[in-house]
């Protein structure tokens, strides 16, 4: 069994227009609504590729029934918490320009105190049910205003004494403090990891690739040497950057002309943890990854691979 984890729960509007004009009404050729968040995308890609998960979030307010519905059309298993706050919306507008797809975000609301201690309490009797035989844990995304610094980290360190493999795709100061708990892998995109690291090579929103690819390396060597973990750092369609052990590479791949690239970074974290479970090594999960991710591109609803 593997378990997900995502603390910012979202409701997915996708919209496509034949084109979009600033400053007019445009009218969506197309609509469609879904559960989704990087944990829920994660989580309903490995579901499709037939590996047992269950995800673990907090949910609250009105929209709660229509979300906990959406998770079971899609046959997601979800396990929550009672948080207090609204579930948030986030957009993605789709159009047949080669810069047609525009992702808009709500930040969330916080979560009400004693939140962070019902998700501690329920995360440990999962990990505790010797029935599910938990193997994996994959938390992906920012979590919501309201919990405190140290609720990754602390479930990190409670699944590495118990041998359980981690994957982190997160970024800030819940990655900089789940390190000293040496999670087997993190997976970041590019931009996310230089934030973390090193801020300064993101000024103005923008990554130079000349000037910083040197830099982002020499912070890869010295985490994998460090915190024993493996990198990953997905590019969009770019080629990604690996580290494991002594060895940097960089990995090049053909890029797809996407339809609708929400979840894909999720989609090639679920093919990576799902080759992983099946026993084979670091470099094909990696291109299961890539498979799981190009598939999802290809497709419009967010996170799926059919």
């Amino acid at each position: 069994m593997i378990l997900t984890i995502c603390l910012n729960p979202t409701l997915q509007k996708t919209l496509r227009f034949s084109s979009v004009v600033p400053g007019i009404v445009n009218r969506a050729i197309a609509h469609r609504l879904d559960v989704s968040g990087k944990g829920i995308n994660v989580t309903r890609v490995l579901t499709q590729l037939g590996k047992k998960t269950v995800h673990l979030t907090q949910l609250g307010g009105e929209l709660r029934p229509l979300f906990l519905s959406l998770c079971e059309q899609d046959e997601l298993s979800v396990e929550w918490v009672e948080s207090n706050s609204p579930i948030r919306f986030c957009y993605t507008m789709l159009t047949g320009n080669d810069d047609g797809i525009t992702e808009l975000v709500e930040e969330s609301e916080p979560v009400n105190t004693g939140t962070e201690d019902r998700l501690l309490e329920k995360y440990e009797a999962l990990l505790a049910d010797v029935s599910l035989n938990l193997k994996c844990l994959i938390v992906s995304g920012t979590k919501a205003a309201g919990y405190s610094d140290a609720v990754i980290p602390n479930m990190v360190q409670k699944a590495k004494k118990k041998g359980i493999r981690v994957i982190l795709d997160i970024r800030g100061n819940d990655l900089l403090a789940s390190l000293k708990h040496e999670p087997d892998i993190i997976k970041p995109n590019l931009f996310e990891f230089a934030s973390t690291f090193a801020p300064e090579l993101t000024k103005d929103n923008n990554l130079p690739d000349n000037t910083a690819n040197e830099q982002i390396i020499s912070i890869m060597s010295d985490i994998v040497k460090k915190y024993r973990c493996r990198i990953i750092l997905t590019n969009g369609s770019k080629n990604i950057y690996i580290a494991e052990r002594d060895e940097i590479s960089s990995y090049d791949f053909e890029p797809v002309k996407p339809v609708n690239s929400t979840g894909c970074g999720d989609a090639f974290t679920a093919g990576l943890a799902s080759a992983l479970e099946d026993g084979q090594d670091f470099r094909f999960a990696i291109v299961e990854g890539f498979r799981c991710g190009a598939l999802n591109a290809g497709l419009e609803k967010p996170g799926v691979i059919r």
